[in-house]
């Protein structure tokens, strides 16, 4: 990536995480990491595990997309894109040449630059195929990482789908609780849906024709068809290609994303600890999913500030908890994504991948 791309990300990120720090009130900050402990530097840890596990999804489909240029299949509408008729166009340098650690300081970057950014995929994705397309052509770059977001917003919707299982198995549901169940089933149901329509098919053209139709971006969207509508399309085709020719790593990809969904309630449970001993595993699944659920509603906010907390209320309620039980919780869990973000935005500037 250019000096000048690389500055901007970090100074943009900077900017919004001091934003952020000023929100604080550093007396509730410091109590609270009093009254955490070493559980918090716990908090902390599992979060570069879990980093690592979110590696090893891109990873697998970078290394798989390599896999499926190699293999020849019949012709069809699904046939692995070859890049025929990009006249001068170099051929792509093969994904052994991407660091698994590399790519581990890019996907924590990548995760800062979203925890920052008002709609969440406005910072990070931009990032991750401007680091990774000086190794690998643009347009396996851009359907790598297309596919592990996909990948990791399908995971929520099977987790959310999973979540209302358990709340009916382990909670008691009256009938204002089995319309919100049923409602969020609905959400699910019609989110995997649409996914898996997305990876038989592409995404990359059919999100840009829905753009077409809101308002302020007929104009941008219809000059940026033109422009790049066999890039697009290309992309599309790989994004089909890997989910027909290797439905291995499609299932490994989401069971790798929806694992890191169920072991970071492993956060929460090291918090409730401190002041709930009684404080049960499924349970912080429960409230994981819920107060995830909420604060993607809220994607447009930076950091999700006030959703996630808003989240965490109204799910530990729901599970007749305290309410202050929930505002520790948010507490520290904020605490540790500001520090992540942090991490994450001076990882920007440190290491070079090699040439």
């Amino acid at each position: 990536m250019k000096k000048k791309y690389q500055n901007g990300f970090f100074v943009f990120g900077l900017l919004i995480l001091t934003l952020m720090l000023t929100q604080l009130d550093y007396n509730e900050v410091w109590a609270g990491l009093k009254h955490t402990g070493y559980w918090f530097f716990a908090v902390i840890a599992l979060w570069a595990v879990l980093y690592v596990f979110n590696t090893l999804t891109w990873y697998i489909i970078i290394k798989s997309q390599e896999s499926s240029q190699h293999t020849s299949t019949e012709a069809s509408d699904t046939k692995c894109p070859q890049r025929e008729g990009n006249k001068g166009s170099k051929e792509p340098k093969p994904s052994q040449s991407v660091s698994f650690w590399w790519l581990y300081k890019v996907t924590i970057s990548g995760f800062a630059l979203n925890y920052a950014t008002p709609g969440g995929l406005m910072g990070g994705e931009p990032y991750r195929i401007m680091e990774l397309s000086p190794l690998i052509d643009t347009e396996r770059a851009s359907s790598s990482v297309i596919l592990y977001v996909m990948t990791h917003i399908f995971s929520h919707f099977c987790f959310w789908l999973l979540a209302v299982l358990l709340f009916i198995l382990t909670q008691p549901v009256n009938l204002y609780l089995c319309i919100i169940l049923i409602l969020i089933t609905a959400f699910c149901i019609t989110g995997i849906w649409f996914f898996i329509k997305g990876y038989r098919k592409g995404l990359a053209v059919r999100l840009m024709n829905l753009m077409k139709h809101c308002p302020g971006a007929k104009r941008w969207t219809r000059e940026f068809l033109e422009k790049h509508g066999p890039q697009l399309d290309t992309i599309d085709r790989q994004i089909a290609c890997l989910h027909n020719q290797n439905p291995k790593t499609f299932v490994s990809a989401v069971m790798i994303e929806l694992g890191v969904r169920i072991v970071s309630a492993l956060e929460i449970l090291f918090i409730l600890l401190v002041i709930m001993p009684s404080a049960n595993f499924i349970q912080c699944i429960l409230i994981l999913a819920f107060t995830s659920l909420f604060a993607n509603m809220m994607f447009f906010m930076p950091l999700q500030l006030g959703g996630r907390e808003g989240g965490f209320l109204m799910s530990v309620n729901g599970l007749g908890m305290s309410a202050s039980a929930g505002i520790f919780v948010a507490l520290i869990v904020r605490i540790r994504e500001l520090i992540w973000t942090a991490i994450g935005l001076l990882l920007i500037k440190i290491g070079k991948k090699k040439k």
